[in-house]
């Protein structure tokens, strides 16, 4: 059974934008929010300001599998929401920076599972 569930409707990212909890680094802002399920939703954002939609669709894809990397390490129950900043410019955006930035974010959301030390 997949750990993630894309949010898909409007009014489902509305709710997270509203009532979660806002972290931001230089890059990438996410939103989370508890769902009460053993199910994490994830939704990600990408502003037309941002460029075409070929660079948008480019962006979306380097969150998506930096997403997947990380998804393991996650705690279950909560929806987020992963807003690419206005200001990126997405030609030199580096899956890297990206992995990065989301690893950080989540670990200061406190989302991510503690890793065992040796």
């Amino acid at each position: 059974m997949k750990k993630t569930e894309m949010l898909k409707k409007n009014y489902e990212f509305k709710k997270v934008l509203t009532k979660g909890k806002f972290l931001s680094k230089e890059k990438i802002g996410i939103v989370v929010l508890k769902n009460n399920k053993n199910i994490n939703f994830l939704g990600i954002a990408v502003s037309t300001k941002n460029g075409k939609s070929f660079l948008r669709n480019k962006a979306k894809r380097l969150i998506r599998e930096s997403y997947k990397i990380l998804e393991k390490r996650l705690i279950q129950g909560n929806s987020i929401v992963i807003l690419l900043k206005k200001n990126v410019d997405i030609k030199n955006l580096k899956f890297k920076e990206v992995f990065y930035e989301m690893e950080e974010l989540f670990k200061d959301a406190k989302i991510i599972k503690k890793e065992d030390v040796l």
